[in-house]
């Protein structure tokens, strides 16, 4: 079986990112290499914290251990931000394993990651024979400048299962222990969302309302208030890329102090979306960030304090009209032009960096998401095309997987399910997981999405359902009523595993407790 490793079998530094070096062993349990030197501690529970300090410039730092695969041996890895239909078991090799991966092999399973919030991009390769951590400290596209400071780059755990042990336990075991502060969750995330029958046209604040109204009569008078949230489009910039965030679009949304009033009189909690990386509009070309953009975005620089100041006041005028709610959008792909498929060990274009060149951008982001976090106050925060990794323990809640649909069941299929069943081992251990919202639409088939409701029910995620009034009638809400009681009381007790994970990239047996759940997706 793969083997526990402890000191690598080499090091190497790069400062321009394809100029890898090899570091010389040096003293106790460092390595070196002209201005640069890292060093590995361990400690008393067997993690080991890489630590990287360079008087020059580093685009990153590869670590090397022996990793003999086993026969059939199989690979679960984990995503830089939301998975995009594409979480499996493969067999090795595997170039790209973000953050953590899985090794099953015979009746054994072994997990091994870095720890939430590390100072570098992190991501695992295993080839014939060898098992690679590589260490992206990149500032934008460029080498990260350190100066006299020490990074701490990751702390790596290793997590090995018994003989016969679940890999779902395993992975849960993994989780727990790459996050030893997740948020607590304080009520379950339950509600509307008017995303996947609006997409941000034609709505305004009456729709928004009804929205509200709707729910609250699913939800039949339950103790736990749901949320209904204003999603992209309530802004002159729409969704992409949105804002200003100091009004709403003239005419339609003038009064949004009182739309989130209007919600609470429905007896729902007012929630809005907004994009903080990205505005409509900018009077000042400094707080812009270089590299490439996307037109029509213009993405904003976060090496910045004043950007963060103006992030933080978006995030306080939100709050301070109303809203308990806030869902944050788009600041991966804000901040690296990329989605993650694309991302690749890279992330982004070459040769553009943010102001200030003194932090990596795992840092940048770390404190753009503590910005917003703490600017929140006591609202609920979830992130969305956010890096979970680095944001757990910055949000409550994490959107997991892209976006479902209400006018395509094959895309809800492909992208909800997927990551339900590749992610779910996260939620509570990193954040409440979300996998998207619930369709209920004209367009696509109910017996399909009551399945996925039922499920995201039972599993005790983040529920929230996109009901066009149209699509209403007894069976309809008969489903989502039970649905959004079960999701308001928290799920099953037991939550929810998928049985045939190992074989299929949607799981259609599912564990319930003592009850086996099939589903026909």
């Amino acid at each position: 079986m793969v083997p526990v490793f402890e000191q690598p079998s080499q090091v190497l530094i790069a400062r321009e990112w394809n100029d890898l070096n090899p570091m010389t062993r040096a003293e106790g349990s460092g390595f070196t290499a002209g201005p640069s030197r890292v060093d590995l501690d361990q400690a008393a529970d067997g993690a080991v914290t890489v630590r990287l300090r360079s008087a020059g410039e580093v685009s990153r730092v590869v670590l090397r251990w022996p990793f003999p695969l086993p026969d059939g041996a199989l690979l679960l890895g984990d995503a830089w931000e939301r998975t995009y239909g594409d979480q499996s078991w493969r067999p090795g090799p595997a170039d790209v394993l973000p953050w953590y991966f899985l090794v099953r092999a015979g009746d054994r399973t072994v997990g091994i990651g870095v720890r939430v919030r590390p100072g570098a991009f992190c991501a695992w390769q295993v080839t014939d024979g060898e098992l690679s951590l590589q260490l992206n400290v990149r500032n934008g596209g460029a080498p990260v400048l350190l100066g006299d400071r020490e990074l701490a780059a990751a702390t790596i755990v290793q997590v090995s299962g018994e003989p016969g042990e679940s890999p779902w336990l395993v992975h849960q075991r993994l989780c727990a222990a790459l996050c030893p502060d997740p948020l607590p969750q304080r009520r379950p995330l339950v509600g509307a969302n008017n995303w996947y029958y609006a997409y941000g046209q034609d709505f305004g604040p009456e729709n928004v309302i009804n929205d509200a109204r709707t729910v609250v009569e699913l939800a039949d008078g339950h103790p736990v208030r749901p949320y209904s949230v204003v999603d992209a489009g309530w802004t002159e910039g729409g969704g992409a890329p949105g804002g200003p965030w100091t009004h709403g679009i003239p005419g339609l949304f003038d009064d949004l102090p009182g739309l989130a009033a209007a919600i609470r009189a429905a007896g729902a909690e007012p929630g809005i979306w907004f994009r903080p990386a990205a505005l409509t509009t900018v009077d000042d070309p400094t707080l812009l960030r270089p590299g490439p953009r996307p037109v029509p975005e213009l993405p904003l620089d976060l090496s910045r304090p004043e950007v963060l100041d103006l992030v933080r006041a978006d995030v306080e005028r939100l709050v301070g009209w109303g809203y308990t709610f806030l869902k944050h959008d788009f600041s991966t792909f804000d901040t690296f032009a990329r989605w993650s498929p694309g991302m690749g060990l890279g992330l982004t274009d070459d040769g553009w960096s943010f102001a200030d060149r003194s932090l990596t951008n795992a840092e940048l982001l770390v404190r753009f998401y503590a910005a917003i976090r703490s600017a929140a106050g006591d609202a609920t925060v979830l992130g969305c095309n956010v890096v979970g990794h680095l944001a757990a323990g910055l949000v409550d809640a994490q959107r997991i997987g892209d976006d479902t649909s209400g006018r395509d069941w094959a895309r809800t299929r492909e992208m909800g399910v997927n990551t339900l069943a590749f992610r779910l081992a996260q939620h509570r251990r990193f954040f409440t997981a979300d996998a998207d919202c619930v369709p209920a639409t004209p367009q696509t088939p109910w017996e399909k999405n009551r399945q996925f409701l039922d499920l995201v029910a039972r599993s005790g995620t983040a529920l929230f359902v996109s009901v066009d009034p149209r699509s209403r009638g007894d069976q309809v809400d008969a489903d989502l009523s039970r649905a959004l009681r079960l999701a308001l009381d928290g799920g099953s007790p037991d939550g929810v595993e998928p049985l045939d994970w190992l074989d299929t990239a949607h799981p259609t047996r599912w564990r319930d407790g003592a009850e086996t759940l099939t589903y026909s997706w």
